[in-house]
């Protein structure tokens, strides 16, 4: 008992320490440059192309052990890297590369009226963990994104990619050691470890969790640093009784099964009732064809018969897989409502040819992203622009959405004066 006692006060002291460092490099890395940080990340890019063959080894560990463990073949699909992501990986880096730097942007600039100059400086948030879900790929992107935004990071990844996570943190800290600064990112395991890294309030200055509720609760609970939560992609696509209906099968099909295991898929399809004969037949033969099981209410059982009955708990669940709940609806306030009431807070999307329906939509649905006329799957921060994302916060503080450099940033308050003394 001693011996396990002394273990774990040993841990958390290594945590409080890594958690120090941290702290201590992310005040080297915002003096940088942004030509020094560019400079860093390219040579950090050229490394990994460079040692495609030993990453995708490592890589290979990982896929044994999902496989031994019975992972889907969708979580299997995440965790897995060839080259072709590989070469993704190093096109991330050089995107967040041609970014341009956030830091030390003034804005929101104004004279007041004892006449000092009030603005506004963007500042990096300091030290961010993150904890993410067995996608390799995310350690390279969140180091990428944290560390041109001026950031040092703590990552802890999946379990199942520990061997591919490990060897990518091992070629960033050999080039970042060239310049002092291997201190910027620290890779971390065990859950427990998590928790207490959620303690360390003093040195750390946000934590990301990429994950489930399940995850959210065990570690939001008792934490003392700031959370900001990736959560479940409950996506839905909602396909209005005014609408091409053409455009509305390819999206929904690619909303679901252009790669089902990740959190922008959809999970649930709202037909209104209007087109619902029409578009259901066709759609779902055509879904089944592709392998996906569809999961039904009473009226969709109406319209397709071999449709799956489905449960509540169905509504409320990410399957991340080749599953698909669909539900007929009166109208947009019930696609509406059912939206707010079940989904995540994600991504959800309408088809409508109606401006004033469209609208409404993107007034009403409370998620992080709200589209028209488009697939869910565009969820994402190159595809948005902003180079690569380190997670999508579903939460409304104090970013929402994919999270890129300007999302890892705070302000402070620049004030310019020429002598003036308040009276």
């Amino acid at each position: 008992a001693c011996r396990r006692q002394a273990g774990k006060i040993e841990q958390e002291m290594n945590i409080k320490k890594i958690a120090e460092k941290a702290k201590l490099a992310s005040y080297k890395i915002s003096c940088l440059l942004e030509c020094e940080k560019n400079d860093i990340l390219a040579r950090i890019a050229d490394e990994i192309h460079k040692r495609s063959k030993e990453i995708i080894q490592e890589n290979k560990k990982d896929l044994e052990y999902g496989e031994k463990i019975g992972l889907s073949s969708a979580l299997m699909d995440r965790l897995l890297l060839d080259e072709k992501r590989i070469n993704g990986i190093v096109e991330g880096i050089k995107n967040i590369i041609n970014l341009p730097d956030p830091i030390g942007e003034i804005y929101d600039t104004k004279r007041v009226k004892s006449g000092l100059v009030v603005g506004k400086m963007r500042v990096p948030l300091g030290v961010i963990g993150i904890i993410y879900e067995a996608r390799p790929n995310v350690t390279a992107d969140a180091f990428s994104l944290c560390f041109k935004s001026g950031n040092s990071c703590i990552l802890k990844g999946g379990i199942e990619a520990k061997n591919s996570n490990k060897y990518l943190i091992s070629i960033i800290k050999d080039i970042l050691s060239d310049y002092g600064l291997s201190d910027s990112v620290f890779y971390i395991e065990g859950r427990e470890v998590v928790k207490k890294l959620a303690l360390q309030d003093k040195y750390i200055d946000c934590i990301i969790l990429r994950g489930g509720k399940a995850l959210i609760d065990a570690i939001g609970e008792g934490a003392k640093v700031p959370i900001i939560a990736h959560g479940e992609g409950i996506c839905h696509v909602y396909i209005d009784s005014e609408c091409f209906l053409g455009m509305a099968e390819e999206i929904a099909f690619n909303a679901k099964v252009q790669r089902p295991g990740v959190c922008n898929a959809m999970e649930t399809l709202l037909v209104h009732k209007d087109v619902a004969r029409k578009i259901l037949p066709p759609l779902v033969i055509r879904l089944k064809s592709s392998g996906c099981e569809i999961r039904g209410c009473e009226k969709t059982r109406e319209i397709c018969p071999d449709v799956i009955a489905i449960t509540e708990a169905d509504w409320r669940t990410e399957y991340l897989a080749l599953i698909l709940s669909i539900k007929i609806v009166s109208s947009l306030d019930d696609a509406i409502e059912h939206i707010n009431h079940y989904g995540s807070h994600h991504s959800d999307a309408i088809v409508t040819n109606s401006y004033t329906n469209a609208m409404k939509f993107l007034r009403m649905v409370d998620s992080s992203s709200v589209y028209v006329n488009a697939s869910t799957r565009f969820t994402d921060g190159g595809e948005f622009g902003l180079g690569a994302e380190i997670g999508i916060s579903t939460q409304k503080l104090h970013a929402r959405g994919p999270m890129g450099l300007k999302e890892l940033t705070s302000s402070k308050f620049i004030i310019f004066g020429d002598g003036q003394i308040r009276k």
